[in-house]
């Protein structure tokens, strides 16, 4: 072989060679390329389902924040009408009739005593419970052998109904402490109905 011959085979298997290795090098990047659009897609998809997750979220959110702040409106415009429903039955209670007030409040007595020796304390400026109507209960209590009332000397602070005291015990059935209990109560029924609304 000459010279001439050896180069050129030489440079021909160099090129062969170098032909292969840019075709391996193509076949290569084609599968990295073929990966990298397999890997993009997926994530482009998990892109799209934390973003459809994300406003998922953000709308159930959004709808929470709503809802409670619904259910707070509802339950200021309640708290408005019962404040101003108790605030009628206080003037209601205060305007009784007298003989319609002394009934309730002799009924009242009746139901909250406990031995029938208890002294009644009346609100300072109280008119219509007196020893008469302390008497009336003690003739009621006689029956069951509680009738032994007495209408206490001294005063409360209290802007009607009484307090029965006896020792260091007192039970006390203001029309505060009624109109408190009633709420209470209609409060409790009232938040039993907003969250089963919710």
């Amino acid at each position: 072989m000459e010279a001439e011959q050896v180069i050129d085979k030489i440079l021909s298997d160099a090129k062969a060679e170098a032909d292969k290795i840019a075709q391996q090098a193509r076949e290569k990047a084609q599968a990295e390329r073929a990966r990298l659009d397999e890997q993009l897609a997926e994530f482009k998809q998990e892109s799209a389902a934390l973003a459809e997750k994300a406003a998922e979220d953000e709308k159930s959110h959004i709808l929470a924040a709503a809802r409670m702040e619904a259910a707070q409106e509802y339950l200021a415009e309640k708290t408005r009408i019962l404040d101003e429903v108790f605030a009628q039955a206080r003037r209601r209670l205060e305007q009784l009739p007298d003989n319609e007030y002394r009934d309730l409040m002799a009924r009242l007595m009746r139901e909250a005593v406990e031995t029938g020796d208890e002294e009644v304390v009346i609100g300072r400026h109280e008119t219509r419970i007196d020893q008469t109507l302390v008497d009336a209960v003690n003739g009621k209590l006689n029956a069951g052998g509680k009738g032994n009332l007495k209408l206490a000397a001294e005063r409360a602070n209290l802007s009607g109904g009484f307090l029965l005291r006896r020792g260091k015990i007192k039970t006390n059935v203001s029309i505060d402490v009624l109109l408190g209990q009633a709420r209470n109560d209609l409060q409790i029924e009232l938040a039993k109905d907003l969250f089963q609304k919710g």
